[in-house]
């Protein structure tokens, strides 16, 4: 088996800064280099998705429903019941703003109440919902952002099964470098991930030079090659699966490959140190895989006990060493952390986890709505998302700046 190894030593990437809200945050101005009105705003995107209900009697439209159902989102609710009665403390000059119908003879009799909001987000096409948040935070995304990364990963909806609701499982792309949610989809009771990666990805229309992160279940032939096709890159871990492809990697002289990158990470009483190394191999038994790579981990668990664990992980990736260097590719796995880092804010900061909101499609929409939370308070340059909910509900005119309504 021939390979090469990479001499070009990549320097050790800093960890990232934790910070709570930054000064900016004060004038919640619209993302950088996205100026107002180059791209559709949030009611236009949210105009894209149908209306279920009769037109008949309707006293609201779709629209001011979906988007005062994003706002209280952003303000902490986190139930129907807390986004109906975010609606009914609003201003009506909030509500007029959003397009919602108020009468000004009985102001709290006109809004949109709890029962109005529950059957149309149960009803609502969820799939038509997921997209017009996702290319509305898609638009936003800027060059600045440097190669578009993606992170693929599931989460279920634990609440929404423990209420007796049926099973909900969400496969998201995530952005490594702002955490935003392009594209997510159900993945259904009768399947799993592993057949929802393809339609996942297929909503998204321009894959070409974007490199996809995912876990050990994604390190499938097919996805491998669909990526390719899209003229996209992979990083997959590989491990028992893929057995054939593990014993591989494990076979190569990696005592003989000098080390390429190391960094250091402490938090919650821990420290892990993650040292790289890669390789050019020519016959890897993977579609596309241009180079191996083996990340040792050195993990403190604990600073009082001193317990040490050493593990070393596999990964295969398309990316040739031209395009990637060791402290690149560094970067781009622990960047798939980005999905997990979204799926823990759902759950501690949101509860989504004790969420048992189960009808219909309900509980999927608060999902989607959680993910437009997040991206646009990171759009805003908010670290802290409690922080951040916090303030957004002490004047409700906040989350309107914060989603470009304004």
């Amino acid at each position: 088996m021939e390979f090469s190894t990479l001499c070009d030593l990549g320097k050790p990437v800093p960890a990232a800064e934790s910070s709570p809200i930054p000064s900016s945050f004060d004038q919640l101005n619209p993302h950088p280099e996205v100026a107002v009105g180059e791209v559709p705003g949030l009611l236009e995107r949210l105009a894209e998705v149908s209306d279920p209900r009769d037109p008949r009697g309707v006293r609201h439209t779709l629209g001011a429903v979906l988007a005062l159902t994003a706002c209280a989102v952003l303000a902490g609710a986190r139930s129907l019941l807390a986004v109906a009665e975010w609606v009914a403390d609003a201003p009506p000059e909030l509500l007029a703003q959003l397009g919602a119908t108020v009468d000004s003879l009985a102001p709290h009799r006109a809004r949109p109440a709890e029962s109005t909001i529950r059957r149309l987000l149960a009803r609502i096409d969820a799939d038509a919902l997921d997209r017009a948040i996702g290319t509305w935070l898609a638009d936003r995304r800027t060059s600045n952002d440097g190669p578009r990364a993606l992170a693929v990963d599931g989460k279920s909806l634990r609440g929404a099964a423990r209420a007796k609701g049926r099973k909900i499982h969400l496969l998201a792309a995530c952005d490594h470098a702002g955490g935003l949610v392009p594209a997510q989809m159900d993945v259904g009771e009768k399947t799993n991930e592993i057949t929802c990666f393809r339609p996942r990805l297929d909503t998204l229309p321009d894959l070409e030079d974007t490199v996809v992160t995912s876990d050990a279940l994604h390190t499938q032939h097919d996805h491998a090659a669909y990526l390719l096709d899209r003229k996209a890159h992979y990083i997959v871990i590989v491990k028992g699966n893929q057995k054939n492809l593990r014993r591989q990697l494990k076979s190569l002289s990696w005592k003989q490959i000098p080390l390429q990158d190391k960094t250091r990470a402490s938090g919650h009483g821990r420290t892990e140190i993650r040292r790289l190394k890669m390789c050019t191999v020519n016959n890897l038994l993977f579609p596309g895989a241009r180079q191996a790579v083996q990340i040792v981990r050195r993990r403190r668990r604990s600073r009082k006990t001193g317990k040490i664990s050493i593990k070393a992980v596999y990964a295969v990736t398309s990316l040739t060493a031209e395009q990637a260097t060791p402290a690149r590719l560094a970067t781009l796995i622990r960047g798939h952390w980005t999905v997990e880092s979204l799926h823990h804010v759902r759950d501690v900061t949101f509860a989504e986890d004790a969420s048992q909101t189960r009808t219909g499609n309900a509980p999927r929409v608060m999902a989607s709505y959680r993910n437009l939370a997040i991206g646009a308070f990171r759009l805003a340059g908010v670290r802290n998302i409690a922080a951040g909910l916090r303030r957004t509900a002490r004047d409700a005119t906040r989350p309107l700046a914060l989603l470009g309504l304004t």
